[in-house]
């Protein structure tokens, strides 16, 4: 009659103290609470881990009966036990794990038949992979029980196994957790562990790690060399629990042929174990996309590549394109190494490999899951809100994507990646930062505690492809005597303010008007964080600088800009004016330095106005609100205004002439151009047409007298207009 309840003990994950709670769960029911237990060592790809732990040497093991060629009726099992000195019998699977292959499903099911009429606890070390020893010890299961610690990694890699474990037909009731480390410093909230994982947890197991550490040296049981330590006795509140709960906890045992699964394609199959109980690759990876339990592989060859390859002390922004392949060929070898050594379906595949081997590459030396996003022509901009949520904007509209971070942390290395080359910091006294990636690309980074989500990072792209006003007029975001307009106001030096909100297109349109400004003159350009483009050739270009880590050494878009003064600029473009800097540029353009050009957020040209009030007042300088606004009137000649449409689409909506100051002390504006909306079609697009208002801009006899050539038939309003979609 079988008496024995076997309990097997498994994980995917390493290092997650499998080996040890089980070790000294069967000494606890032994020594604390009388009951017979056999301890199995069938980690069959890392044997006598047990045996060392126990300070046992006993070279006798499963796989010796089948190298003695016997019968069943000519061996006891016996005689390949070994006692120790707590009364626990210790049984090796193998001693070497080239002797794995003589472990054989004929011989395993004859020996645990045997032990278990001798046992009132068999409890078994399954190891860490799908391996058919793993299906051996699941034979006889009466419980399976998953160790994981509080980590997103081992959460993830073991809600995978679960996974697995339920896709052989292992009832979920039968599989527990025993979460181990349960207090680590900087681990996952219990509460969250317990949301994460859906089996039920039976036992936590504190941290200590210095108690462990010298039993484990010493190859003592803790249960025994540290009887009253917390470890000890969560190990044996787990036991009593085993015992008291016995009938709740175990089920009776599950053969493989009932849960499908053909017995003697265990004993004769040839194929790999994925491949016998039918776990495809495609079926692998729509779990994966379920679960991702890619996660905790990435993230354990990552911490390989950090110790076998110095990663920490290497320098990953490598400017020499050579030296860089050189670095990705050695990171890239350095990872097909150690996906070599790991176990699992996820490395069946070799477009899952090569897959694997790319992603952990790029999250090793570049920025991770955004790499192909950024490498993607359509995609503009890129929106993190936390390690799981990662958004792009694809032909202006914005889709949630299926990238994910392994861990909020990961999305904080990437930002200090971005910002270090720059000499930006981000921390807890500097939590926002504006940076740039190597093409130009505009970042911004904000970290808790602003953030409540964890680290959030924006990018906008920066377009490989130089805007030019004929790129504008194929997407139809402005029409022909619009541009001509445009050219001949840059030439003429006419002072000119882009607005528009958000994703709106200002820098592309300050981008585009700033390709007309002639080759013989000195452009200096001024920004926050660089990111204008341009092609001539005598072009200076500034970026202001946040303060270091002391508070000190910032220099701000107003200190350059007056600084600029005095480097015989011909033109002067600010990237974006947003402060107090904003009445040093209106006073320079206002005393010799013509045509200067800055972007302004701002949801219309009139409300350009107000925010030029506003943030001339900041100055701090007190001025009366006639004489800023004289100020205005007397310095701009032409907004620009952009808009994103509802269909993803950016058009310039209005270009308007500032004329002058009324009695009512308020800005006097003309629209010369603007878009009008006449619809939206079944597809979504808005309809709508350009059109000129039909006022002839007072500064045209001043275009004139330059040489530029332009008809006041551009200005005139047509009867009719060719409606317009995006190009």
């Amino acid at each position: 009659m079988p008496k024995a309840k076997f309990i097997v003990f498994f994980s995917t994950k390493g290092g997650v103290g499998k080996t040890l709670v089980s070790t000294n769960l069967a000494v606890s029911l032994q020594k604390e609470f009388s009951s017979k237990v056999c301890l199995v060592d069938f980690d069959l790809q890392a044997p006598m881990d047990m045996a060392r732990m126990l300070d046992i040497s006993s070279a006798k093991s499963i796989a010796d009966i089948s190298s003695r060629d016997k019968e069943p009726k000519d061996w006891k099992p016996e005689e390949f036990l070994t006692k120790h000195s707590s009364g626990v019998e210790f049984l090796a699977g193998c001693v070497q794990p080239s002797q794995s292959a003589d472990v054989q499903p004929k011989i395993i099911n004859e020996l645990f038949s045997r032990l278990e009429a001798q046992y009132d606890y068999i409890i078994i070390d399954a190891g860490k992979g799908f391996t058919d020893g793993l299906t051996y010890a699941l034979n006889f299961a009466n419980l399976i029980l998953l160790v994981a610690t509080p980590d997103i990694l081992s959460i993830y890699q073991t809600k995978w196994a679960l996974d697995v474990l339920q896709s052989l037909n292992f009832p979920l009731k039968m599989v527990k957790f025993i979460l181990n480390r349960s207090e680590s410093l900087g681990g996952v909230a219990w509460e969250e562990v317990k949301i994460n994982l859906p089996a039920e947890i039976i036992a936590r197991i504190p941290s200590e790690g210095k108690i462990v550490g010298l039993a484990v040296n010493r190859r003592v049981p803790v249960i025994i060399d540290a009887p009253k330590s917390r470890f000890s006795l969560a190990i044996n509140k787990l036991a009593q629990d085993l015992i008291d709960k016995k009938q709740g906890l175990f089920l009776e045992r599950i053969e493989l042929d009932k849960i499908q699964l053909q017995k003697q394609q265990v004993v004769t199959g040839s194929q790999d174990f994925w491949q016998r109980y039918d776990l495809t690759d495609k079926q692998l990876v729509e779990r994966e996309e379920k679960i991702d339990e890619l996660v905790e592989l990435k993230r354990r060859v990552h911490k390989r590549l950090i110790e076998e390859l110095d990663l920490k002390r290497i320098d990953v922004n490598v400017a020499d394109p050579v030296k860089h392949k050189e670095l990705r060929n050695k990171t890239e070898k350095a990872i097909a190494n150690a996906l070599a050594e790991e176990t699992g379906a996820l490395l069946s595949s070799f477009e899952v490999r090569k897959r694997l081997i790319k992603e952990i590459a790029d999250e090793a030396l570049v920025l991770g899951p955004l790499e192909d996003l950024l490498s993607d022509p359509e995609i503009t901009d890129i929106l993190v809100n936390n390690k799981d949520q990662v958004y792009v904007e694809r032909h202006g509209k914005i889709e949630l994507t299926a990238k994910r971070f392994i861990s909020n942390e990961q999305v904080r290395q990437i930002i200090e990646r971005i910002i270090a080359p720059l000499g930006r910091r981000i921390d807890e006294s500097s939590p926002m930062v504006d940076a740039r990636l190597p093409d130009g690309s505009r970042v911004n980074a904000i970290i808790p505690p602003l953030s409540l989500t964890g680290p959030m990072l924006t990018i906008r792209k920066f377009g490989r492809e130089q805007f030019t006003i004929d790129t504008l007029l194929k997407f139809n975001s402005v029409n022909e005597p619009m541009s001509l307009f445009l050219r001949a106001c840059v030439i003429a030096k006419k002072n000119t303010i882009v607005s528009g909100g958000t994703g709106s297109g200002k820098t592309t349109v300050l981008n585009v008007l700033s390709t007309f400004i002639p080759e013989e003159e000195r452009i200096i350009t001024i920004e926050d964080a660089a990111e204008l483009r341009l092609s001539q050739e005598h072009w200076a270009r500034l970026e202001a600088r946040p303060s270091n880590i002391e508070g000190k050494g910032a220099i701000t878009i107003r200190d350059l800009f007056r600084n600029t003064l005095r480097m015989r600029p011909d033109r002067i473009i600010i990237g974006e004016c947003r402060g107090i800097e904003t009445l040093d540029m209106l006073q320079a353009m206002n005393t010799g330095h013509d045509g200067s050009m800055t972007t302004i957020h701002a949801n219309s040209t009139h409300d350009v106005l107000a925010r030029l009030d506003s943030m001339i007042l900041m100055s701090g300088i007190e001025l009366p609100i006639r004489a800023i606004r004289e100020m205005i009137a007397s310095t701009i000649d032409v907004i620009v205004h952009t808009t994103r449409l509802s269909d993803g689409s950016r058009r310039i909506m209005q270009i308007t002439e500032i004329t002058g100051i009324g009695a009512d002390q308020h800005v006097k504006m003309e629209d010369i151009f603007m878009f009008k909306q006449t619809g939206v079609d079944a597809q979504g697009k808005v309809l709508g047409h350009f059109q000129a208002t039909g006022h002839i801009p007072s500064f045209i006899e001043d275009i004139r007298v330059r040489g530029i050539k332009l008809s006041d038939e551009i200005f005139k309003n047509p009867k009719s207009y060719p409606e317009l979609t995006p190009g």
